[in-house]
């Protein structure tokens, strides 16, 4: 992958995620899917209030509002795991109007978009590295108001978490604070989470 870019947008009372991702084809056969997870976890350090919670209100596809694309083109999906707190589904490259594999040596690239409400939405946001990755970069963006403060931790196969390498940029917009922050060749398997 060339590119990993994701933007968390909160509004006060709910996030859109938006993940962008460059993708390229080193293989010698056409992609024509891509997995996705959609994971939420509104109490990260208790796992029984967090399970107790989706049990009795789990997440559902109405509300998460998924859209996706591949290029310009809005594509569809298919359901692989359907769980109350974990959803994961084929971006499949095509819709009505056709079919828009990658082919080798071409890249392009694929966004898509959820709604989660912030009653199921812990104050956190996390990346994991699955494909090797050149460039990992992520925005978050908060209404001024909340006076929010975020900061960062690594966490890979062979350490605990550890402070993020490179600082959290903060740039204000009129009434939004937006935080960025940006790595390059991130190591497999490596989570970085933002809170």
């Amino acid at each position: 992958m060339k590119h990993d870019d994701a933007e968390l947008y909160y509004d006060g009372h709910t996030y859109r995620a938006t993940q962008r991702r460059l993708l390229y084809n080193a293989s010698p056969d056409p992609i024509a899917r891509y997995l996705i997870r959609i994971s939420v976890d509104r109490y990260p350090g208790s796992p029984e209030r967090s399970n107790r919670l989706y049990r009795e209100n789990p997440l559902t596809w109405e509300e998460i509002d998924l859209s996706a694309r591949v290029g310009n083109e809005p594509v569809g999906w298919r359901v692989q795991h359907d769980r109350d707190a974990f959803k994961e589904l084929w971006l499949l490259f095509e819709n009505e109007d056709g079919r828009y594999p990658l082919y080798p040596g071409e890249s392009t690239w694929i966004e898509y978009s959820y709604t989660v409400s912030d009653d199921k939405w812990g104050t956190w946001f996390q990346r994991a590295v699955r494909l090797p990755t050149e460039r990992l970069s992520v925005r978050l963006n908060f209404p001024t108001e909340l006076d929010p403060a975020v900061w960062g931790t690594e966490t890979t196969m062979t350490a605990e978490a550890f402070p993020l390498r490179t600082a959290i940029r903060r740039d204000p917009s009129g009434d939004r604070q937006v935080f960025s922050w940006t790595t390059d060749d991130p190591p497999l398997h490596a989570r970085y989470r933002l809170e």
